[in-house]
């Protein structure tokens, strides 16, 4: 499901892993196969989960260094500015590595695999977005349809999670950031043909992460929000809408005024509510649900070897 970008920052009270054990009336099957309380499979220890996440982030880095060597080739010439825009794109992709590896237990699931495949194609918009930029020569005709391709690509990952049981925290924040960076991506592209002021639209979710550092409150979770997550997916849609080869100035400016508009409240929303949430509900409210969340997660990672379960059946 396509959901707001500014959606991870709410999660970083959360400690869990692994979802909440269920339970579901019946005995478990022998079926030759270790299982753990919640039915998930286990990972019988924490190096496998680990191997799997250092070779699914070397993979993912390796990949956008391919793909940026022959796009790279094809779209600029200048060596310096070719180096410039590998830079911008490996800004993004080893973000997102980065996300995978610095878990703790280190983990990768399958959802994660497609949101780091999402993440090399937003890699790859972002630096023919700043060879672009930085040579002088617009926005390339190849960030329209890359572009694209990872907003798309957002419904997969979130379908992917559900369907094999993989539904992280952890996987919420990469898809959160990567969803955050092709939005940054694209308003960097507009700010090219728009001027500056469609960057804010780029900048908002990095903005709200930084006043969560001075401002605790704010990192508390919120309640799902089906306007909110409409909102998010409004971002990228009027951005790339915008960017269209034939789309007029006026119109295309207009569109990202309104896309503006609507994250502002969005985010404004969101703040008065963690504020009025920070009045009526006790600060050890949160850490103490995170706590015993972590209690849970920790038992299941016991119980798999140190690493996140799976759903079955």
């Amino acid at each position: 499901m396509l959901k707001s970008f500014a959606e991870g920052t709410k999660l970083e009270g959360t400690a869990s892993t692994c979802s909440a054990p269920k339970t579901t009336g019946s005995a478990n099957k022998n079926t030759g196969s270790a299982s753990n309380t919640t039915g998930r499979p286990c990972i019988r220890s924490a190096g496998t989960g680990a191997h799997r996440a250092v070779a699914d982030a070397g993979i993912a880095v390796a990949a956008y260094l391919l793909a940026w060597a022959w796009l790279g080739t094809a779209a600029l010439t200048d060596p310096a500015l070719w180096c410039l825009a590998l830079v911008a794109g490996a800004a993004v992709i080893v973000r997102a590595a980065g996300s995978v590896l610095g878990r703790n237990p280190r983990f990768s699931t399958p959802a994660d695999r497609v949101t780091l495949g999402r993440a090399v194609v937003v890699a790859c918009c972002a630096a023919l977005t700043a060879g672009g930029l930085f040579a002088g020569a617009g926005v390339s005709g190849l960030v329209v349809p890359l572009g694209t391709a990872a907003f798309l690509l957002d419904a997969a990952d979130g379908r992917v999670a559900r369907l094999t049981g993989w539904a992280t925290a952890e996987g919420s924040r990469l898809d959160s950031d990567t969803d955050a960076a092709l939005v940054l991506v694209l308003s960097c592209a507009a700010a090219g043909v728009f001027g500056p002021w469609p960057l804010g639209i780029g900048l908002m979710y990095y903005a709200f992460l930084a006043a969560a550092w001075f401002r605790p409150s704010l990192k508390r979770p919120l309640p799902s929000s089906t306007l909110r997550k409409l909102i998010g997916a409004i971002q990228p849609a009027a951005l790339l809408t915008a960017l269209l080869p034939g789309v007029p100035a006026g119109p295309g400016a207009v569109l990202l005024c309104l896309s503006l508009g609507l994250l502002v409240y969005s985010f404004g929303r969101d703040v008065v509510e963690l504020e009025r949430l920070r009045g009526t509900v006790p600060a050890a409210a949160v850490p103490a649900a995170a706590a015993a969340s972590g209690e849970e997660s920790a038992e299941l990672r016991r119980l798999a070897g140190r690493g996140p379960g799976r759903t079955r059946g």
